[in-house]
């Protein structure tokens, strides 16, 4: 597993926790360390080999959870806390980020008040006219989801 999967992962989870609503100081640590894995010069996986969870935590952004989770990363391709997370919010709630026009707010309510998880959940609820209905969407943000939608 490279630094760039691994760094891509921490992103994915601090997306997932800001979709979901929660702590902020906690999501920004993911990102904080993602952007530390993804631009240090040595591989995670040879430090994890040679240095264990103490030389991941030389990183700048990287304490004991986190290197933990580099290291389970590494061993089993995924972690427990990811795996709890995509349990409860699947990550393609991820793919509704992805679209012009819905932001992690819209992605939260649209998952959390209407269970909308993927873009075909989207695309059925947008067709049967929902985003109309839905608070903070106006007609003009309603139309460019609409649109961007169709050109997927």
């Amino acid at each position: 597993m490279t630094n760039e999967d691994i760094a891509r992962r921490f992103n994915q989870m601090a997306s997932l926790m800001e979709v979901r609503g929660e702590d902020p100081f906690r999501l920004r640590s993911y990102r904080m360390a993602a952007e530390a894995i993804e631009t240090w010069p040595t591989p995670m996986a040879e430090i994890a080999k040679h240095e264990g969870a103490a030389g991941l935590q030389e990183l700048p952004g990287v304490g004991k959870a986190i290197a933990g989770k580099i290291v389970e990363l590494i061993e089993k391709g995924t972690f427990d806390a990811w795996e709890r997370l995509t349990a409860e919010t699947p990550a393609t709630v991820l793919d509704l980020l992805a679209l012009p026009g819905v932001g992690p707010k819209t992605a939260a309510l649209l998952h959390q008040k209407f269970k909308i998880a993927s873009l075909d959940d989207l695309r059925k609820f947008a067709a049967g006219g929902g985003l109309e209905v839905v608070d903070g969407i106006g007609p003009k943000t309603a139309e460019r989801i609409k649109r961007n939608l169709a050109e997927l």
